[in-house]
Order: C-alpha cells, then structure tokens, then sequence
C-alpha cells in the first residue's frame, strides 16, 4: 500500500508518497512526471514518516541545511538509483554539472562515463524533488537548464541555498 499527504510550501503544494516507512516520492504540483511512479490505489493518510519529511522541509525552506535525512527509497532502474545517489552527495549550496555526474558515474562503475544526456534522463526522472537535490545540476557552463518542476522554481531554490541573488 501506498500512502500520500500533502504539505504546504513555498514553491507551491508538495505531494509526498510513502509506503509507511519510506519516502517514495515527492512532487512540486504541476511538474512533469507529476506522480508517474505512485501507485494509483494510493491513500491520503497521515504517517510518522510524513512527521520526518515535513521536518526536513521546515528546516530547508526556513534556509537551514537540514543534518537529517528521512529514509528515502525511490523506485527506478540501478542507472537511475546510482545518479539519484550522486545527487544526495551534492553538498547544500552547491551546484554540478550534468556532465561532472557522467565521470562520477564512470568512477563509481569503473567504466567510461556515461553521457550527459543520459544523466539527464535520470534527473529529470527523480521523483524525490528537492530531498534529492536534483536543482542543484547546472549545464556545463553553469546555465540552468531544465528542471521538471520548471526553472522559478529552480531558481527559487538555488536563491534560498544562496547560489543565486534575489
């Protein structure tokens, strides 16, 4: 089973899906791949392990790095997991190139790197926006390019860590 809730914030309502333990997922209303990987039975039901990432996102959008991560456990293929994997090695107030997950990956998996556009792929797939940080990868000369939550709000989040001024 499926949970979710919904959890005001200041880039717009977040829908959070759990299975009772786990966050599975966590959408920005009206980004792309809204919902794709929650499971269409799911229930509105409140839950400790929502009490955990409501935390989270009080502690990040008051412009703290929160020192807690809530058990997080997205669903994707093992391509998919390890970038999800190297974008919560991104440090808070930090940015990455598509391009420098592509080496990591290759580092990691001891083989050539990936291409960039395949990591985009997978970032753009993350269904854990914001806890997995993927609005912290930049192009390659540090434009901004793409996020499925749209780029205010990609902007709006890299203002709050700092990178960008308001």
């Amino acid at each position: 089973m499926e949970y979710v809730c919904k959890i005001k914030s200041p880039v717009g309502m977040l829908t959070v899906s759990s299975d009772g333990e786990n966050i599975l997922g966590l959408w920005i209303e009206g980004q792309k791949y809204f919902a794709h990987t929650l499971d269409k039975d799911s229930v509105e039901k409140n839950m400790p392990v929502f009490e955990g990432a409501r935390k989270w996102l009080d502690c990040y959008f008051s412009g703290k790095e929160p020192d807690f991560m809530p058990p997080l456990m997205p669903k994707g293929s093992p391509f998919q997991k390890s970038i999800w994997n190297i974008l919560c090695k991104i440090p808070y107030g930090q940015t990455i190139t598509y391009g420098e997950i592509a080496k990591q990956y290759g580092v990691q998996h001891k083989e050539k790197p990936t291409s960039a556009r395949a990591v985009g792929g997978a970032v753009g797939h993350n269904q854990i926006s914001i806890i997995i940080p993927c609005h912290r990868v930049v192009g390659a000369n540090g434009n901004l390019t793409g996020y499925a939550g749209g780029i205010n709000k990609k902007i709006q989040l890299l203002q709050l860590e700092g990178l960008l001024k308001k």
